[in-house]
């Protein structure tokens, strides 16, 4: 069965998240919404959909999102029984109504497959409810490394509210705690898929919503979010280079490169990160370009 997981604080658009989950044309699934210690009265809305979806309310009496927000998914999550697999729903994001539907249509092939990651395909609607942009879809079975190279290329999008994850595989690798959230939900299906495929359902639609207070808005936190993005390219440089191709390798080290010098972070552990990584691969002539550019760099 499937749990929809609701890690909720924000109460503006929180019906309309419910409203979507009442109107799926499958009901094989059950609602778990861990309530962050919000300031707003959800009560009234939930006694509206009790009695229309399968609910399970629980409300923390401390603030864990403002700490640490994969803290509060983990807790969240924690709340399943016998699920097997879960998606984290924003609670401000909405399920197009045939998502749980194509799920289980999709499911016995999942299966035979033997992945860990699905995903649909999804739009961006703003904060009136409005779709702002185009349908995103992808191949019906793609490489994870390709989807990150393709994502970080600015070829398509992704977001945490369009990804099902299979209990079991979380339960063996878990979420990595980024600060904010920030990227954990890219290690998640890049590590859950076992940088494998991930497989896709675009014949349903998960609408997210980038608003006045998402934190993917491009002004809010950048310096956190710019530590976060170099940590998570310093992971990938280090320990799991070897499972993409000569091509995105070298993407990957040119794009973490330029992020060091924008952010004035150049440093020896960087050059040697770098440097080392090009030797591994025997292209020692771009190990040389880089040595220079960095000398360069270093003599701005």
């Amino acid at each position: 069965m499937l749990a929809i997981v609701i890690p909720f604080y924000k109460i503006t658009f929180f019906e309309e998240t419910l409203e979507s989950l009442a109107n799926q044309t499958d009901k094989r699934f059950k609602v778990y919404i861990g309530d962050d210690a919000s300031p707003g009265d959800s009560k009234h809305i939930i006694e509206k959909y009790e009695g229309a979806l399968d609910l399970v309310y629980h409300r923390f009496e401390t603030n864990l999102g403002g700490v640490s927000l994969v803290k509060h998914w983990e807790r969240c999550i924690a709340l399943m029984k016998q699920e097997d697999w879960f998606m984290v729903l924003g609670d401000d994001d909405v399920l197009g109504a045939e998502c749980v539907q194509q799920f289980y249509h999709n499911l016995e092939e999942v299966n035979a497959c033997r992945l860990s990651v699905i995903r649909f395909a999804t739009v961006i609607i703003n904060d009136e409810s409005q779709v702002v942009s185009e349908v995103y879809k992808h191949p019906n079975l793609e490489k994870s490394t390709d989807f990150f190279y393709r994502r970080f290329s600015n070829k398509t999008r992704s977001s945490f509210s369009e990804y099902i994850f299979s209990k079991a595989v979380y339960d063996d690798i878990g979420f990595y705690h980024y600060n904010l959230g920030w990227f954990t939900d890219d290690r998640a299906w890049l590590e859950f898929s076992g940088f494998g495929n991930i497989y896709t359902i675009n014949e349903a639609c998960v609408q997210f919503r980038l608003g006045a207070t998402n934190i993917s808005r491009d002004t809010y936190l950048m310096n956190e979010k710019t530590t976060v993005r170099l940590m998570f390219f310093k992971y990938l440089l280090t320990d799991r280079l070897q499972h993409f191709s000569i091509k995105q390798r070298r993407y990957l080290l040119l794009s973490y490169e330029q992020l060091v010098y924008k952010n004035d972070k150049l440093s020896f552990s960087f050059w040697w990160l770098v440097y080392f990584s090009f030797i591994k691969q025997l292209n020692f002539v771009q190990s040389i370009k880089f040595t220079r550019r960095v000398i360069l760099q270093v003599f701005k």
